[in-house]
């Protein structure tokens, strides 16, 4: 197994051992092209002014090397952009494909440019225009209506890191001693997860949701449909990252959509517009969606996966209990 890095004599070699650059070609400069956290990601620039990016998935997390996580999942985001390209309108929406190394887990992909993500909508007073509200929920409501196990041959089962998500999304978030004092995130967070770890009725509704999650679905999803996962080019709403995806229930992507319009604080319009905007399309069970979308907010608020969201303690504990609510109640 080849283990890239950011050097260039590693770049160069691995590149053109697998003829993958031109003629006299060479990288000439490498960056990291954003803050990913799964994998090791690199903007190649070469000497024939060419850029593109390559990705190599490891057997663990990138950001948090003490987290296992399934090595080949790159080819799991190979696999999904390839279904895609059936559809001309959702694969211009993504980066194209170069070439892939299935060995060595590593893929060649378009370098779609000087681009920010959607993470920015953390900060406060930060709002989505409803044009690009409408593209975001366009775009998972024609996948999910076009790509299903129906219509296509090849279906994506992702069950290795289907594990690795339920674990961080049902369960580490609510266990009793997960090693992780939420207080180092701010000073009385670790009450707001203690008054909840008890509830037994949660603790069912989790299991039987979780369920739900592993279990194999009709649509073909992206499968961590968040602000990190939208990108803003010169040209558009592109959509990268799709690793966790899986042919499962719609109502998880759009869940987990929803909640983090919510951890955004984005107006109440914009909630309600994305909701509609995706009816538009297609319909979908409100309270699965529901649900899924107040365990998404409570591991975001309690789980390892944290996010620069300005809410107070107050707010958090409000959110959480709120989920609970929708959990337990509905």
């Amino acid at each position: 197994m080849i283990k890239l890095d950011n050097q260039l004599e590693t770049i160069n070699t691995y590149l053109q051992d697998q003829k993958w650059l031109d003629d006299n070609e060479k990288v000439v400069s490498v960056e990291k092209p954003g803050e990913g956290n799964m994998n090791f990601t690199l903007r190649c620039r070469t000497s024939n002014n060419r850029t593109f990016i390559i990705k190599q998935s490891r057997d663990f997390v990138e950001k948090f090397p003490q987290v296992p996580a399934p090595a080949e999942r790159v080819l799991r985001e190979a696999e999904f952009y390839e279904i895609i390209k059936k559809n001309p309108d959702l694969s211009s929406r993504t980066p194209e494909i170069l070439a892939v190394d299935e060995e060595n887990h590593i893929i060649l992909m378009e370098d779609l440019g000087e681009s920010s993500d959607y993470t920015f909508l953390y900060q406060e007073g930060k709002n989505l225009s409803e044009t690009e509200l409408k593209e975001i929920m366009h775009f998972i409501a024609d996948l999910h209506t076009h790509f299903t196990t129906e219509t296509c041959s090849k279906i994506i089962h992702n069950n290795e890191m289907r594990k690795l998500n339920h674990e961080h999304i049902f369960k580490f978030p609510f266990m009793k001693d997960n090693g992780m004092n939420l207080d180092d995130v701010m000073p009385g967070l670790e009450a707001v997860k203690q008054d909840i770890i008890y509830n037994e009725a949660l603790q069912l509704a989790l299991k039987h949701l979780g369920d739900q999650y592993l279990s194999d679905g009709k649509h073909l999803l992206h499968g961590d449909y968040f602000l990190g996962s939208w990108l803003n080019t010169k040209s558009g709403l592109k959509i990268i990252d799709p690793e966790f995806c899986f042919f499962g229930p719609k109502e998880f992507e759009i869940g987990v959509c929803m909640a983090h319009l919510y951890l955004a604080q984005q107006p109440y319009p914009i909630i309600q517009k994305a909701m509609d905007f995706y009816k538009e399309k297609a319909p979908f069970d409100d309270v699965l969606m529901m649900k899924f979308m107040a365990v998404e907010m409570m591991r975001r608020i309690l789980g390892l996966a944290q996010l620069p969201i300005n809410q107070t303690l107050e707010e958090r504990k409000a959110l959480v209990e709120r989920g609970v609510m929708m959990l337990t109640k509905y």
